[in-house]
Order: structure tokens, then C-alpha cells, then sequence
């Protein structure tokens, strides 16, 4: 049965998010709302994590997954960043962008794309998110909490809870949150390609 908190959108207790990173800590897997969409996160190391978000997403293996990070250095450490990719990313993070880079070695190879070796990056502009990272110190594995043949992420934290309450081990509830997802762009070789256009606006890409 999975547990559910109601956190403040703007100003989240440190309590609720405490408690929210030890269940990842245990390997836990939970929704989260982001400044997009509903979002599945765990632990990056937690093989188990990694086959749960498949089940439910109904995807395979080459299904690009995403790490939520902190900041650009942390992204740093995860991807290889040429200077052309750092000003775009400077430019448009935190916020709703989605960017397949290459994955340096400081990650696992399930999490990879099997072919490419690269990897979904991303620094969510949502309070909560950003609060549950900062206690963590480390960044999640995540992907749209979209359900097989849905056209649509869910969005609300009732029905989130009463239709995966035994796959999930938390929701949390934190105000509205959007229909969209974010704007998926591949910078793994060269110029930025749009793979789904997204909340994130084009133009500050150049696409």
C-alpha cells in the first residue's frame, strides 16, 4: 500500500521530505509531481527501481531514462559536456528540458541506452523535487509517469494512488500539477535535434 503525503507546493516541511528520502534510501519508489508532469523516481544504483518503472510504464530496454539532478556540476559528473552543450544548458536549467547526452562512467550501464551509452539529464524547477535532491545529495532515476496505451501523463495524486497503490510506495501530493511533459532535446551528436516538443518553449535552442 503505498503512503501518501500532502507537502507544501512553495515551502515543503523538511519533515515529509526527510522521510520521502529515506523511503528511496530503501529502495523505494515514488510519484512526484514536477513543473511538467507527474514523475516515477527512485535511487540510480537500485536495480530493482529500474525494473519496477519498466512494469509499469509497459517499455523496454531502450526506453531512454532520466537522471533529475541538482544543478549543471552535477550533470557534469553524470555526462560528457562540450562547451557548446554547457551555454545551452546554462541557458535553460532548472526548467522543463529533457537532454540525451553521452554518459560518462559514473553511471550503470542498465540505466543507458544499450546502443547509444546515453542518457536523459534534466534540473527540475519544482520545489519539492529540488528539496527531496538537496536531502539525498544525489540525483534520481526518473521517468513521465505515463501508463501503457495513455496519451496523457496522470496528474492527480488520488488517482495516481487508487490505481498503483501496490506498486508504489509513495505519492505525493503537492498542489496542480501540468499535462505536459518537458521539451526532449538530443545533444549526444552535435547539433541539438528535437526528439518531443514539450512544456519547454523552442527558442532559447535556437530550433
Amino acid at each position: 500500500m503505498a503512503q501518501y503525503f500532502e507537502i507544501h507546493p512553495e515551502h515543503p516541511q523538511p519533515r515529509l521530505i526527510r522521510q520521502a528520502a529515506q523511503i528511496l534510501r530503501e529502495g523505494g519508489l515514488i510519484a512526484v509531481p514536477t513543473e511538467c508532469a507527474y514523475a516515477l523516481v527512485g535511487l540510480t544504483g537500485d536495480a530493482d527501481v529500474l525494473d519496477r518503472i519498466r512494469k509499469i510504464r509497459g517499455v523496454g530496454e531502450r526506453h531512454h531514462f532520466t537522471l533529475m539532478c541538482r544543478d549543471l556540476s552535477e550533470i557534469a559528473t553524470y555526462a560528457r559536456v562540450d562547451n557548446v552543450q554547457y551555454r545551452l544548458l546554462k541557458a535553460t536549467t532548472p526548467g522543463p528540458y529533457t537532454f540525451i547526452l553521452e554518459a560518462t562512467k559514473e553511471l550503470p550501464r542498465r540505466v543507458l541506452h544499450p546502443k547509444r551509452k546515453t542518457i536523459g539529464l534534466r534540473v527540475p524547477e519544482h520545489p519539492v523535487v529540488s528539496a527531496l535532491l538537496a536531502e539525498l545529495g544525489e540525483p534520481l532515476l526518473t521517468s513521465t509517469l505515463m501508463l501503457p496505451d495513455e496519451d496523457v501523463p496522470l496528474t492527480e495524486a488520488d488517482d495516481i494512488r487508487a490505481r498503483l497503490e501496490k506498486q508504489l510506495d509513495l505519492v505525493i501530493e503537492a498542489g496542480a500539477c501540468g499535462l505536459e511533459a518537458t521539451t526532449v532535446v538530443d545533444l549526444s551528436s552535435g547539433e541539438p535535434e528535437l526528439l518531443r516538443e514539450g512544456k519547454g518553449p523552442l527558442a532559447p535552442l535556437g530550433l
